[in-house]
């Protein structure tokens, strides 16, 4: 069964919507004081938007997005440990998770890439959600990699997945291959596919929404369009003097986002590729790290790549049709991951001070 959408919020009305609503946090500090709470890396919803990841560098953390009790979460640590503690054997923990992603059509399955060389699935389900076999942080299966990942992307039909190693070789892996948990199945580098070898540094990928396309953004400040999987170089979107590091396609398809160290976000239009509006970071001097639209494409946030206080706070919320500011967050610092709910306006966002909150608008079932 799909999960419910809910009607759109105009764009006259969406900051009256926010402003209905206080920001909740989903703290781990347990009542310490914010300043110990471990910088989060990324953040990234379930296909429902029952479940909230995030991680540190050390561990990964999966929410019950209606609990915001750290009780009610998942906490799964030495994710990434050398000698394989996931899987049972003696590990050494370590700062080694990279990246978290859900997969797009499997509500219980998260990825995750870290610095030990390996990418892993987890049984992501929340204590107390119905399960069957495993539930709680469970490893389900991994793929040595040989080096570590900085950026891990699904493609839409949840069966793939591209990882971006720091060699700048770009890898396809296919899930079904993955070695199991219980070691009944097989899967190392040897036999994933590196479809790509960049000459140039990528810093993400995204796939287009029927998935045959991939967006690369870059360190020289343009944005590649691929050919999926052939890598076939369609396209250049040329829209930054400075490195772009984010980009996304909106759910309605009709735009590609690309955020830049140049504290701009270019929109293009994807009917004719025109660049049709450049937002501004809030007037703030800071990289664009992250991007994210509204489940409906309507709206956009960005995070930042800067987290020192004296940068100072608030999280502008986009119309993508216009280009207005509709609405800003306060926050006292800029975040840096943000993610839209796949159904709500309820938006995410790390780089505060005590950790991930989540912020929604009102609004009415469909």
């Amino acid at each position: 069964m799909a999960p419910p959408r809910y009607r759109a919020v105009k764009k006259n009305d969406i900051s009256a919507s926010f402003k209905a609503t206080k920001p909740v946090l989903f703290s781990e500090s347990l009542g310490r004081p914010s300043g110990l709470v471990q910088k989060i890396a990324c953040v990234d919803w379930s296909p429902t938007g029952s479940l909230l990841a995030t991680c540190t560098t050390a561990t990964i953390r999966i929410w019950n997005a209606e609990r915001p009790n750290v009780k009610s979460s998942t906490e799964i640590k030495n994710a990434h440990a050398k000698g394989g503690a996931a899987f049972g054997a003696p590990g050494v923990s370590g700062d080694n998770v990279e990246k978290i992603a859900f997969c797009p059509t499997a509500e219980g399955t998260l990825a995750s890439s870290g610095r030990d060389g390996m990418v892993r699935l987890w049984d992501a389900r929340i204590p107390g959600a119905a399960t069957n076999i495993g539930g709680k942080g469970t490893a389900l299966a991994d793929c040595r990699t040989g080096s570590e990942g900085p950026f891990l992307t699904w493609h839409p039909n949840g069966r793939e997945m591209l990882l971006g190693r720091v060699d700048d070789q770009i890898y396809s892996i296919d899930v079904r291959y993955m070695t199991s948990a219980d070691g009944t199945s097989s899967y190392s580098l040897e036999a994933t596919e590196r479809i790509h070898r960049g000459n140039g540094t990528y810093y993400q990928m995204a796939f287009s929404n029927t998935g045959r396309e991939v967006f690369a953004s870059t360190k020289g400040g343009s944005v590649k369009i691929f050919d999926y999987p052939s890598m076939s170089l369609l396209h250049t979107l040329s829209g930054h003097p400075e490195t772009t590091y984010t980009v996304q396609q909106s759910p309605a398809g009709t735009y590609v986002a690309a955020g830049s160290a140049d504290s701009n976000i270019t929109l293009w239009d994807t009917h004719n590729w025109f660049c049709t509006h450049t937002l501004s970071s809030l007037g703030q001097s800071t990289s664009i790290k992250d991007i994210s639209f509204s489940y409906d494409g309507t709206y956009l946030v960005a995070g930042s790549g800067d987290m020192a206080r004296d940068v100072g706070g608030g999280m502008a919320v986009y119309h993508v049709d216009t280009g207005e500011v509709v609405h800003t967050v306060e926050t006292i610092n800029c975040p840096t991951f943000v993610a839209w709910h796949p159904t709500r306006y309820w938006i995410a966002y790390a780089g505060d001070p005590g950790g991930l909150k989540v912020v929604g608008g009102a609004g009415t079932l469909v």
